[in-house]
Formats: C-alpha cells, sequence, structure tokens
C-alpha cells in the first residue's frame, strides 16, 4: 500500500445532522476534536466544547436517530466517546466496560437505536454494544473477523444486517443482526479491488456501495440477505480513491468522493448507474473524503 494511500483516513461519516436537522456536528483533527453548531439555514452560533473531549483525531461521527446522544470514534483510547445531546453537550457517558482495543475509525446506531457500533484498526475490527443512554455489555464478536483494519461501519435499513469495510480481502463483510451477529454472508462472487474506505446500504435497503482504493473505486451490488451478482462499473469512473460514498434518500443518486480533480463523482441510480453527472462549475479544492445529500 503506497503512502499516499496510506493517507486516506477520514471516513464519510466524519460529520453528521440529527433526524430534527437543527444541528450540525463534525468531527476533526486537533483538540477539541468535535465541533457542532445549530443548523437553520445557515451556522449559528457554535455549541461549547464538551467538558470531559475526546482523547485523539476525529474520525467519525453520529448522532443517534432520536438525536437525544451523539457519539464520536478517534484516533485514542478510550477510541470513543458519546454524550448526551440537546442544544449542546451533556456529560459523557461512562466508557465501555469494553473498550474498542484502537482506533476508532466510524461509528454507527442501529436504525432503532439500540446499538451502537464502532469499527477500528486492530482485531476484531468491529465492536456492537446495546445502547440504552449508555453502553451495555459488549456483543460477542462475529465467528468470523473481518481480515483487517475496519473503516467503516453501516446498519441496513431495516436493522437487520450490519456491514463492515475493511482493509484487506474480501474488503467487505456483512453479518445478519439480531441482537448480536449471525454468520458471516458469503462474499460476493467479484470483490472490490482493494481497500474497502466507505461502506453504504441504499434507502431501501435493496443495494450495498462501498468505495476503495484501486480502480474501478467503487462497487455497488444488490442485496436481499446476500450479495447478488456486482452491477456493471460506471462508465466514467470515478478519478481516484474512493473514501466516501452516499445514496439520495429517494435512492435516484450516488455519489462518490475521491482522491484527484474534480473530487466528487455523482450518477443516477437505478438498479446500475446511469450517465455521471457533469461536475461542478467550481469544484473543490482538494482530495474528497466525505460525501453527503441532505435529508
Amino acid at each position: 500500500m503506497s503512502g499516499s494511500q496510506q493517507s486516506v483516513y477520514m471516513n464519510h461519516r466524519s460529520f453528521a445532522v440529527p433526524s430534527t436537522v437543527k444541528d450540525i456536528a463534525i468531527a476533526h483533527t486537533t483538540s477539541p476534536f468535535v465541533a457542532a453548531y445549530p443548523w437553520s439555514s445557515g451556522f449559528g452560533t457554535k455549541y461549547a466544547n464538551p467538558a470531559t473531549l475526546p482523547a485523539g483525531n476525529g474520525n467519525g461521527i453520529a448522532f443517534s436517530p432520536s438525536g437525544t446522544d451523539i457519539a464520536i470514534a478517534y484516533s485514542a483510547s478510550p477510541n470513543i466517546s458519546v454524550y448526551p445531546w440537546s442544544s449542546g453537550f451533556g456529560t459523557k457517558y461512562a466508557n465501555p466496560a469494553t473498550l474498542p482495543p484502537s482506533n476508532g475509525t466510524s461509528v454507527a446506531f442501529s436504525p432503532d437505536g439500540a446499538n451502537i457500533a464502532v469499527s477500528h484498526v486492530t482485531s476484531p475490527f468491529i465492536s456492537v454494544y446495546p445502547w440504552s443512554s449508555g453502553f451495555g455489555t459488549k456483543y460477542a464478536n462475529p465467528a468470523t473477523l473481518p481480515t483487517g483494519n475496519g473503516n467503516d461501519v453501516a446498519f441496513s435499513p431495516s436493522g437487520a444486517d450490519i456491514a463492515v469495510a475493511h482493509a484487506t480481502s474480501p474488503f467487505i463483510s456483512v453479518y445478519p443482526w439480531s441482537s448480536g451477529f449471525g454468520t458471516k454472508y458469503a462474499n460476493p462472487a467479484t470483490l472490490p479491488t482493494d481497500t474497502g474506505r466507505g461502506i453504504t446500504f441504499s434507502p431501501s435497503g435493496a443495494d450495498i456501495a462501498i468505495s476503495h482504493f484501486t480502480s474501478i473505486f467503487i462497487s455497488v451490488y444488490p442485496w436481499s440477505s446476500g450479495f447478488g451478482t456486482k452491477y456493471a462499473n460506471p462508465a466514467t469512473l470515478p478519478t481516484g480513491i474512493g473514501v466516501g460514498v452516499a445514496f439520495s434518500p429517494s435512492g435516484a443518486d450516488i455519489a462518490v468522493a475521491h482522491i484527484n480533480s474534480p473530487f466528487i463523482s455523482v450518477y443516477p441510480w437505478s438498479s446500475g448507474f446511469g450517465t455521471k453527472y457533469a461536475n461542478p462549475a467550481i469544484l473543490p479544492t482538494g482530495n474528497g473524503f466525505g460525501v453527503a445529500f441532505s435529508p
């Protein structure tokens, strides 16, 4: 893996909005590692920093589905912090009894808010806990672990599956989820081409997308309790390492944030890639690390 590839670390969940869309938060490098603002067609005055700051570079952030908690994954022990949220940070919840063992890279709540997952860079690469205004006892690791650094994690919209993008082949691992990991689904017949960086399910749950190192930079599969046959590559590929990936809320478009100009590529989506939309007239000015559609 080249040095330039190793430097691609931030994931597409480095910012978040709660379901009410009245606040916006970002995980970032250098203290205080997290910043949050009121949002109403523009930024309000920044909220006060949490009394207990994250202990290292912020890599991933998520509001709970109810918007009453906010979680940050970061690069030093305890690797994850969660705070009550009500127009500002409350007192940090106690750390989980069993910490993620290393640098937290991404964090996700299950759709019902009853579980919280964090991906991280050493084995078992994914840790999941019950969540109810605090961490419950960590769930047992999956019987078949991801094979390398966990870089991103996502629950399916139904909450019935959990997916991890990771650093070594097969680059993506997906498990049934029901208060614990089920038996890992078979790998896709056509694997992503290299390190998995970002992962997401379509809003309907009928497709799963992974952004990754090396061309073709984005792979999408039908999903129905297992991988279908990989969709054809887009006719116009992203121009560099795929880092962030997101479907629009309707599921009618898919976006990839990537290294190299134009730094973002967006396509119509209808059980396959349509013709790439024209680049924005004013391009981003550097490598794309995260992408999101408004609700």
